[in-house]
């Protein structure tokens, strides 16, 4: 008997992987979100919202050992580097190759790269060349700012994380952040930053290197100018890649 194939989403909680997926409601099978307790708690709203729209549910998974960034940190003594963060690989990475194990037949998966991550696109079919993948903000030549206008005219809220000014609707003290971006966790998420700052000190590691938390002039980096990618899959072959 012939397997079926399966068109999967994977959902970061952002607006691009949302707006992928509404673009391919008719034709996706199964939308997955990873959810770890650091992100907003505004993310879940958005979630739901999400589903109301695409009239599918949206599937939760979590690492059934960790819960947070800090119990993964507290672990393994570890915080970032270049080759990647460890909570991104326990948290994320560990969960969707836990459910791919369990899965039969051909999967097809939808990304939510915009047209200016076309080479992200394409590192990231030439990494996994055992699915098929399939881009449809690309596909349509949809920019990141046009992406954003779809879910205004939706009549959807985006993520908290962004109207504060964010990227990315990452974890609230994402670890791969720059000068800038912890400054500004400082300001809106002080107990996070504190807490991060103690921890840096417990396992004598920094998330910022050559820079602990805790001597980080308030007025360094400008997070304007600063590249943090969302994290998620793409992330996860980068390390897998600079591990090779």
């Amino acid at each position: 008997m012939e397997l079926k194939s399966k068109e999967v989403c994977w959902f970061s909680g952002g607006v691009s992987s949302f707006i992928a997926a509404y673009l391919r409601r008719d034709t996706i099978d199964e939308i997955f979100y990873i959810d770890i307790a650091d992100q907003h708690p505004d993310t879940m709203r958005f979630l739901k919202d999400c589903e109301k729209a695409l009239g599918k549910e949206i599937k939760i998974l979590r690492n059934e050992k960790h819960d947070s960034v800090n119990e993964v940190i507290e672990k393994y003594r570890f915080i970032n580097s270049p080759y990647g963060a460890k909570c991104t690989s326990e948290l994320k990475k560990k969960v969707r190759l836990d459910w791919e194990k369990e899965q039969e037949g051909e999967m097809i998966y939808v990304w939510g790269y915009d047209n200016s991550e076309m080479k992200r696109a394409d590192r990231l079919t030439q990494t996994m060349p055992e699915y098929q993948h399939i881009f449809p903000l690309i596909d349509a030549d949809l920019k990141k700012e046009e992406v954003h206008g779809m879910l205004k005219r939706l009549g959807i809220k985006r993520p908290v994380m962004y109207e504060l000014g964010y990227r990315n609707n990452n974890c609230i003290g994402c670890v791969k952040g720059g000068m800038g971006y912890w400054n500004k966790i400082r300001k809106d998420f002080p107990e996070v930053f504190a807490e991060r700052a103690r921890l840096e000190r417990e396992i004598g590691r920094s998330c910022i290197k050559g820079v602990f938390l805790d001597e980080l002039e308030p007025n360094r980096g400008r997070i304007e100018d600063e590249v943090m990618e969302a994290c998620g899959i793409m992330c996860e072959i980068a390390c897998e890649k600079a591990n090779d």
